[in-house]
């Protein structure tokens, strides 16, 4: 977690404390002087309530707008909503993704439902309570955009009457030499399993076991350190295993074995040796055996800073890629996420190989732990930024139906997106399901496959 994440969410803790001590107050004051039995009750009520309406981490005001630059030279268009439907000031230009920046603004019900926009067949939600500047999503859409017959229609939310188009063009990345950078088991899948499964070219390089936060594993009679053991083995078997759901070859799938947690700290000495937190282990070997080649690290096992530049110096001369998507390191707060960005771009100055482009992905967010909000299946708009981003284009790539089933399933066999949720946050669905109107998907109780699974995949391009 980022150190700007971590001050959110001790803010946001802190004030949370300050409102049920008011509470807790004001309640006592109405048991003495009212009765007794309405303490109880009140506090259940109060329970329910903040498990229906206040549970979200929303590190933002729902009224800021968000805050986006395309490149210069990216074309846009004025635009107007008419009778329901999407209005061109000029004609379209020629563009693969359309985004589509414009006022939203919340009903009063939209406070306590999630407010969202029907835009042609797809819905984008938003937060309760939303009045701002947002960006939908409208691509797949061009059809019906350049015939002036997209529907868009607000629920719980009042649409602005004028808002502008935005064109973003890029190259089909599908037909590109692609290398996928994942920081940990299941992070390819969430991002771009959509992308990968039709890639002609494709090669997927997992920097760590993700051994840590083995709990569950110590209901089998594991101490803590074989806990850990067993979740990094189970979770790099994954990383070389789940992608050939999408059609790569487990030739093209490399495990570093690197320790959770600890990429910031190798960056920070590289020479240092850091072994797991957890599991204690500090030879990477151990989930090495079944790579396609031998690498760098090989020689002596050790995770160092050193080892990483090396291992991820040979990758990129080997596998030669034009394309990169690694996770994006102003938006994704995650520290191995940032860090394994970091290492990427300190090895593309090392190699001799130079890719042209790199693809971005966020798979969490400093500010809105819900995002993409709403249902799964729907659409991705662009998700929250509230301070000023690097001016990147935009990559959305269209899945269907059935890859997103595809999708689903390849989460599915993820170990670490299995197992029951604990029993709290089995109650504080139903509790929205039946106060908020929330729905889940069938595929799978993990948050992920609600908001993983969607009929986009969404990219930042950056140029190199």
């Amino acid at each position: 977690m980022s150190a700007r994440k971590q001050q959110l969410l001790k803010h946001h803790r802190r004030n949370k404390r300050i409102a049920l001590l008011l509470a807790l107050i004001a309640l006592l004051l109405l048991a003495f002087t009212v009765a007794w039995w309405l303490l109880p009750l009140a506090m259940l009520l109060g329970w329910i309530g903040h498990e229906a309406w206040f549970a979200d981490h929303l590190f933002y005001a729902p009224d800021e707008d968000y805050q986006y630059a395309f490149p210069t030279g990216t074309p846009s268009v004025a635009a107007t909503l008419s009778a329901g439907r999407l209005q061109l000031a000029d004609e379209l230009p020629v563009g693969d993704t359309l985004i589509l920046q414009l006022q939203v603004r919340s009903t009063w019900l939209g406070r306590w439902l999630d407010p969202y926009v029907l835009l042609g067949d797809d819905r984008q939600d938003f937060e309760r309570g939303v009045r701002g500047e947002r960006y939908l999503n409208l691509s797949g859409q061009l059809a019906a955009v350049q015939a002036g017959q997209l529907p868009l229609r607000g629920r719980l939310c009042r649409l602005a009457a004028s808002a502008t188009l935005h064109v973003c063009s890029s190259p089909d990345y599908r037909q590109q030499s692609l290398m996928i950078i994942a920081p940990h088991a299941d992070d390819a899948e969430l991002a771009a399993f959509g992308l990968y499964s039709q890639a002609a070219q494709v090669s997927i390089v997992t920097l760590t076991q993700g051994e840590i936060e083995a709990e569950a594993y110590q209901q089998l009679g594991l101490d803590k350190a074989a806990a850990a053991q067993l979740k990094g083995r189970l979770r790099a078997w994954d990383s070389l295993a789940v992608p050939l759901w999408g059609g790569v070859a487990q030739q093209r799938c490399v495990q570093l074995g690197y320790y959770c947690l600890q990429l910031p700290a190798m960056l920070a000495a590289p020479a240092e040796v850091l072994a797991s937190r957890e599991s204690g282990a500090s030879d990477i070997r151990s989930v090495r055996q079944h790579n396609p080649l031998r690498l760098p690290a090989d020689a002596d096992g050790q995770p160092t800073g050193h080892n990483l530049q090396a291992d991820l110096v040979s990758l990129l001369e080997h596998f030669r890629p034009d394309v990169v998507v690694t996770p994006h390191p102003e938006l994704d707060p995650h520290s191995d996420h940032v860090a394994a960005t970091q290492a990427l771009l300190a090895a593309i100055q090392a190699s001799s190989w130079q890719p042209k482009t790199l693809l971005l992905y966020a798979n969490h967010l400093h500010d809105n732990d819900r995002w993409p909000m709403g249902p799964a299946g729907n659409g991705i708009a662009l998700p929250p930024a509230l301070t000023a981003l690097p001016a990147d284009g935009v990559w959305s790539l269209p899945l269907s139906p059935a890859l997103q089933l595809d999708k689903a399933m390849a989460l599915a066999m993820q170990h670490d997106l299995q197992g029951r949720l604990p029993l709290k946050k089995r109650l504080r669905r139903l509790i929205q399901f039946v106060l908020a109107g929330r729905r889940w998907p069938a595929t799978g109780e993990d948050e992920f496959f609600r908001k993983a699974v969607r009929r986009h995949e969404l990219f930042w391009v950056r140029h190199l």
